[in-house]
């Protein structure tokens, strides 16, 4: 998630989990559905060109059928030092044209961009002038901190030495050896700052970086872990993956947990295959597949026959290089194999009812089992595992910098909004918020702590919530502060007066429904903050269907 600076960066680069969480894959672009693959040989730093600090704005205008002029592999956020990867790293993107030699590195080469300062101004070719020497300067140093891990990372992940001849290049180097075209980048960037990096420096931080690196989680590690904490390792991985491909960490658990034993079978101990994946599925191919297309693990296996008896054949599986690849080419398979020309799992993206999804992966063929829907939805239900549907591609995210200055609102409009012991899906679930506004007192990550100190909560999803206005540190009205949790409604109110008005809506800017409540006794069900009410809003129950029925609770008494 997008985060402000802090005094020590969280790179998301030194864990492998940590960077699977900004996976923004161009799905869109059609150097993604082309699902043209290359073996890896190198890797190429790019700068982009333009004073534009966001990789989001980036990922948001190339991820579209239309835009057919370019595609990398990942951009290095210039705000944040986030990285986030738009292509398999196997795929064959767009990024570097064609050399003088007739050759692109394109089929060779992984492509990263690093982003910006907004503060710079081109004025002719890879001349610019600055304005803010000092937050320029930041940036890029940022941004070349990043890439070091990164391409640490992919050294590692590709067994690549950096400091050989061509391995790590530059878009200038490129053009130089006549496989890319006539660019500066992104040296230029560093000269024109006066920083001393060079794409020399740079190769020589990546391998002294190596060391450090972690190639992704080893299935091997669960052998010594309790089912809980199996859980508890794999299930921010399953809910990063959902965020990329809409298809429901539960599900992914579920699988996770049925075809591998808690990660301890014989096929995830030695492959770091967590889904019974086997060499040739379906009889075809996918994109975004993270497999390498050759790595195998052979091994007998059971298939149940439809009138339930077995048969034993020996078969070769696909072997990955750590469990995130697993999870990876799992969700690509659900989303991409075919039965001849239509789509095994049509729909499976977005889907919110595991009932429902368990029974479209077993209807496409996934699994020969005749008990296979009923197990996997026996898993999620003893586990809970639908803890770890959190964030979908189809919901709306907002920027973490859009947030106010806190203290601040929040307005929670889902009556299961989970808060945490940490500001992380890693952090323990310590209950639910239900409907209400609370007040946040501190961000991290995109997630906010309530003031109560009870935990934290996700801010970022316009699914879950919405952002309300900066409150003063010492006010304490009714209905902003985070004491005012899920147990505090509903409740009884009384109207001493004769005409307190109803409103569509919690606020005077909210049109009147024409209806008053007259003197009695009524039941709120939901509070909020809104213009015109020191005290807040209450939504009558006689209302809580249509959510158009408020009052402005400076009028009423608590009974």
């Amino acid at each position: 998630m997008k985060a402000p600076m802090k005094q020590k960066q969280k790179s998301i680069m030194r864990r492998r989990t940590d960077y699977e969480s900004c996976r923004k894959h161009f799905n869109k672009n059609p150097c993604y559905t082309a699902g043209k693959t290359i073996i890896v040989k190198g890797l190429m730093l790019h700068s982009v060109g333009c004073a534009q600090p966001s990789a989001s704005a980036f990922i948001n205008s190339w991820n579209k059928e239309s835009y057919s002029s370019a595609c990398v592999h990942a951009f290095i956020d210039g705000n944040d030092g986030t990285v986030y990867q738009t292509l398999p790293w196997n795929h064959r993107g767009w990024h570097c044209g064609k050399g003088t030699s007739g050759s692109s590195a394109n089929d060779t080469h992984i492509g990263v961009e690093m982003c910006e300062p907004g503060c710079i101004t081109y004025s002719s070719g890879a001349n610019f002038t600055c304005s803010d020497t000092e937050t320029a300067k930041a940036v890029a140093k940022r941004t070349y901190e990043a890439a070091v891990e990164l391409f640490a990372y992919l050294c590692t992940k590709y067994n690549l030495d950096p400091t050989a001849d061509g391995v790590i290049i530059s878009h200038a180097e490129g053009y130089s050896r006549g496989v890319a075209s006539n660019h500066a980048d992104p040296a230029h960037l560093w000269k024109g700052l006066g920083l001393s990096y060079t794409m020399d420096t740079f190769r020589a931080a990546v391998k002294a970086a190596m060391g450090t690196v972690s190639s992704g989680t080893q299935a091997t590690v669960f052998k010594s872990l309790s089912e809980a904490d199996v859980i508890a390792k794999v299930g921010p991985l399953a809910t990063a993956d959902m965020k990329s491909t809409g298809i429901l960490a539960s599900i992914t658990l579920a699988q996770f947990i049925l075809e591998s034993g808690y990660g301890k079978s014989e096929l995830a101990q030695n492959a770091n295959n967590c889904f019974g994946m086997k060499k040739s599925l379906s009889g075809n191919t996918w994109s975004g597949s993270a497999w390498d297309g050759s790595s195998v693990y052979t091994k007998e296996t059971k298939e149940q026959n439809s009138d339930g008896s077995y048969t034993t054949i020996t078969a070769d599986f696909r072997k990955y290089s750590c469990v995130e690849d697993s999870i990876t080419d799992h969700s690509a398979y659900l989303l991409g194999a075919k039965n001849g020309k239509k789509l095994r799992y049509d729909g499976i993206a977005g889907m919110t009812n595991y009932k429902e999804v368990a029974q479209l992966i077993k209807d496409g063929g996934y699994a020969t089992s005749l008990t296979y829907v009923d197990n996997l939805c026996s898993i999620i239900e003893k586990w809970n595992l639908t803890q770890y549907d959190v964030v979908t591609s189809t919901d709306t995210i907002i920027e973490e910098s859009s947030l106010p200055a806190v203290p601040f609102l929040v307005k929670v409009i889902i009556s299961d909004l989970n808060y945490r012991d940490q500001p992380s899906m890693s952090g323990a679930i310590k209950g639910q918020t239900g409907i209400g506004t609370f007040t946040i007192t501190e961000v991290s990550n995109g997630w906010g702590k309530l003031k109560s100190g009870a935990g934290w909560i996700y801010l970022l999803n316009t699914s879950y919530c919405t952002i309300g206005s900066t409150v003063s540190s010492t006010a304490s009205p009714a209905t902003s502060t985070a004491s005012a949790s899920a147990s505090s409604v509903p409740y009884m109110v009384k109207v001493t007066i004769t005409d307190l008005n109803i409103r569509t809506g919690p606020g005077t800017n909210y049109s009147k429904t024409g209806k008053q409540t007259g003197k009695g006794t009524f039941t709120i069900v939901e509070e909020s903050a809104g213009e015109g009410s020191t005290k807040g809003w209450g939504l009558l129950k006689a209302y809580q269907s249509t959510r158009k029925g408020w009052i402005s609770l400076d009028y009423a008494t608590k009974v």
